[in-house]
């Protein structure tokens, strides 16, 4: 029997299934309200005003060209040393050196502009995943307005935007810190069953890489992985070790191949002292000079306000509270370390990952009359520090605390509004300039040292021993010095941080901080230079005690282990000696250096 056509049927609430279908399309295919295209725009606004303020600051630094350095001996085939021969690792991330090494081998890129534009991608991508990482913790479902009050606040700041390139990897930071919580932030809405945990471990696990420092957020950041999934015993070790692979494994290769389980420029710079005192003066330079309590006080009140309310769709409340606190307590953990270890001599520099850090979970903010009067406050900060605030001491060192704004140090010493070539920084120096043809006319081996005359000072080559086989030069500025020579010239630094003898040494009491050890010429005529040779050493005295003291088992040991040859036996002897190593310290003034007692 047939029966007649039966009209389509209603679902359960009344609607017609092409009702349902448009309801349940997925969210790319639907048609965005106009505030769900605002905030989508957000993020796409991060990453472009990002690029445009780093490019008006672009420029590199003297610190930055010490990386290069390190870069092109890689590329070049001599590994990741400074100087070929001598296994030092100059640069504090070994991550940052890894990435411009790959961008390094395209053709024709010239690492300068490798260094600057990879810094700045890498920061804009940062801002911008910290835009959509704090709308999905804010409006997983969304609705409300977003606006960008955390990452106004640090784009406001000078030095955020004077580091945006550089060359250092203040911007890889940035991209590892949003990545990082990027990652718990889907994992906490809801993301837990596919691969998102396993590449949050591995990502955070590489923290550590990135800057040593970083560990302290990779690893709260890990501790709430583990409390968001509750994984069993299996799935947890199996997490911890992905988590570990890369630092875990970078470290076997730093200690058998570099001898320590540090940078070396956590020696030069003794990141494992105290110096809180001037850690105070440090923070203070950055929190005092841009009044910055007061856009973090009221952004995180109104984070707290919509943390308490948790009216936002919010289908796990823990995980959100958590997720949320992993970067303020990361970040406030990190300003406590750069203060304990006496800050940096580059103003702000040292305290961005920490600000960084703390301002994640407020990148941007849903417009609620709780976030009103927070918001609008947020807005007359950033225009108020936009417009007037900046440091006191201008393009000069400040006298009180050693404390640099280095871009326009370097700006103003060079004369040039966007130093962005090493040639720049050669040009200028007059002490750098001459040192390239002295250098040239100079009979290998050879020790370079200045020698004052009646008008200026001017180089001077002194033979070495034979069995050196190369021209050492040594100069404070280490990153102009070593663009100007080849790689097999040998460029050391008084401070340490590519001269294995000076970054083991004590430093000078009360000294500049990154700066405070200034090793005598003595051991350097010690090290290389023949006996009997008469060199512009202030105290001649001090170079019999210094070459005693380069016998002392625990020193040459120490130097054995970066200029030995890499034999299977030496990378061992290395592996289990670093601990030791890395605590070696003697001092600086060779009489007492010379008493072996370290």
């Amino acid at each position: 029997m047939l029966t007649p056509l039966q009209p389509p049927t209603l679902g359960a609430v009344g609607q017609h299934p092409l009702s349902l279908a448009r309801r349940y399309r997925p969210a790319w295919l639907r048609r965005p309200t106009p505030t769900g295209a605002w905030n989508s725009l957000l993020t796409v606004a991060a990453v472009v005003v990002t690029v445009v303020l780093g490019w008006q600051q672009r420029w590199i630094s003297d610190d930055g060209l010490i990386v290069l350095r390190t870069v092109r001996q890689l590329l070049a085939g001599n590994g990741p040393v400074f100087n070929i021969g001598e296994r030092v690792e100059a640069n504090t991330s070994s991550a940052w050196t890894a990435v411009l090494a790959v961008a390094g081998m395209l053709p024709g890129v010239q690492l300068e502009a490798a260094s600057l534009m990879v810094g700045l991608g890498c920061a804009a991508a940062g801002f911008g995943l910290g835009v959509d990482a704090a709308r999905r913790l804010h409006l997983p479902t969304g609705g409300a307005v977003l606006l960008p009050a955390g990452a106004a606040v640090l784009l406001a700041l000078p030095p955020t935007r004077e580091f945006l390139t550089s060359g250092l990897e203040t911007g890889l930071i940035t991209l590892w810190l949003a990545g990082s919580w990027w990652l718990l932030v889907r994992v906490a809405r809801g993301a837990r069953a596919g691969p998102q945990p396993w590449l949050a471990a591995v990502v955070l696990g590489a923290g550590p890489l990135v800057r040593p420092d970083l560990g302290i957020f990779a690893v709260v950041g890990l501790l709430a992985l583990v409390a968001l999934l509750r994984p069993r015993l299996l799935r947890l070790l199996a997490l911890a070790g992905a988590a570990a692979v890369l630092p875990v494994g970078y470290e076997i290769f730093r200690a058998g191949y570099y001898g320590l389980l540090v940078p070396n420029t956590a020696l030069a710079k003794e990141a494992s002292g105290q110096r809180w005192g001037q850690g105070v003066l440090y923070l203070q330079d950055t929190v005092a000079t841009y009044w910055l309590w007061v856009p973090l006080a009221v952004s995180l009140l109104a984070l707290a306000a919509l943390l308490l309310r948790g009216t936002n769709g919010w289908a796990d409340r823990w995980a959100t509270v958590l997720v949320a606190a992993v970067p303020v307590l990361a970040g406030l953990l990190m300003a406590l370390f750069v203060v304990r270890v006496g800050g940096d001599f580059m103003h702000g520099r040292m305290l961005l990952p920490a600000i960084t850090a703390l301002l994640l979970p407020v990148f941007a903010l849903p417009l609620t009359r709780w976030t009103l009067l927070p918001l609008v406050a947020v807005a007359a900060w950033t225009w108020v520090c936009v417009a007037a605030l900046h440091v006191e001491y201008g393009s000069q060192i400040s006298a009180t605390t050693g404390i640099v704004d280095e871009r326009e140090f370097w700006s103003h010493y060079l004369e040039v509004k966007h130093p962005v070539r090493a040639v720049e920084f050669i040009a200028v120096n007059g002490t750098v300039r001459t040192s390239v043809a002295a250098v040239e006319h100079a009979q290998s081996p050879a020790v370079m040292m200045l020698q004052g005359g009646l008008a200026y000072s001017y180089w001077r080559a002194f033979p070495a021993r034979t069995d050196v086989g190369h021209i050492t030069i040594s100069y404070l500025n280490l990153g102009m010095m070593a663009a100007a020579h080849p790689l097999d010239v040998r460029v050391v630094d008084s401070v340490g941080l590519a001269n294995p003898i000076g970054a083991h040494a004590t430093a000078i009491f009360g000294g500049r901080v990154g700066h405070d050890k200034d090793l005598p010429l003595a051991w350097y005529v010690a090290d290389e230079v023949p006996r009997g040779t008469k060199t512009p050493v202030a105290f001649p005295s001090d170079v019999p005690y210094a070459r005693a003291a380069l016998q002392c088992p625990a020193i040459a040991e120490m130097l054995d282990s970066v200029r030995a040859p890499l034999t299977a036996q030496r990378f061992w002897d290395n592996l289990f000696g670093a601990p030791a190593r890395t605590e070696l310290r003697y001092s600086r003034i060779p009489q007492r250096a010379a008493a072996c007692d370290s």
